[in-house]
């Protein structure tokens, strides 16, 4: 059976923040692959909110050509994108703070605003995610319900971390493709891609190809 569209003007949001280096390669991907999927099996973004910045991000700077044209073999639309550098004021708005490596995550947790609790890599948010029972979380019935399950997820998340462990530390990163190959960067975006997939079941409630 189809999902409900997630459609109306939510009365709340919740701020998804995706960090990487240049915030032309490795953010960008996740960003437009996020917000692709969630639209995709709700038939919008509803109340989420998903960007992206770079601890050295380039202001201004178009996406990279191979990233881009990763996103287009995802059928993601790359148009548009300007990178950003991180500030205090992205940090500070953000629900939920994704990263491409531990590095990123330790430099947005040193700049404050109690970012520690939902501040993660992305592989390590989607390590935890997949030891959630999704019956405890509050269904994404409307745009107001999918923010709170949301919050709900991030909480959840931020409870496990220290008791499900990475077998490495390098279990927990995307490297980045910048200066690489295209194969290279098409691989990067396999990467992402497959640990978008559980996190964005886990918010939407909705399995990828079930809507």
């Amino acid at each position: 059976m189809p999902a409900p569209a997630v459609s109306g003007t939510p009365g709340q949001v919740f701020r998804i923040l995706h960090v990487s280096t240049g915030n032309v390669c490795r953010s960008p991907i996740t960003e437009r692959l996020t917000r692709q999927a969630v639209a995709d099996r709700l038939g919008s973004t509803g109340g989420l909110v998903v960007e992206s910045a770079g601890t050295w991000g380039h202001e201004g700077a178009p996406m990279e050509e191979h990233a881009a044209r990763v996103l287009t073999e995802y059928g993601a639309d790359p148009e548009g994108f300007l990178g950003r550098e991180l500030l205090d004021e992205h940090v500070i708005q953000a629900d939920l703070v994704l990263t491409a490596t531990r590095d990123h995550r330790a430099q947005v947790i040193s700049m404050g605003h109690s970012a520690g609790l939902r501040t993660f890599t992305l592989k390590e948010f989607t390590r935890l995610v997949r030891a959630i029972d999704m019956a405890t979380l509050p269904a994404p019935t409307s745009a107001d319900g999918l923010v709170e399950r949301a919050r709900a997820l991030a909480r959840a998340a931020a409870a496990l971390r220290g008791w499900l462990l990475a077998p490495s530390p390098e279990a927990d990163e995307v490297q980045d493709p910048y200066g690489a190959p295209f194969p290279y960067f098409r691989s990067v975006g396999e990467e992402i891609n497959a640990a978008l997939d559980p996190v964005v079941t886990a918010l939407t409630g909705v399995p990828a190809g079930r809507r």
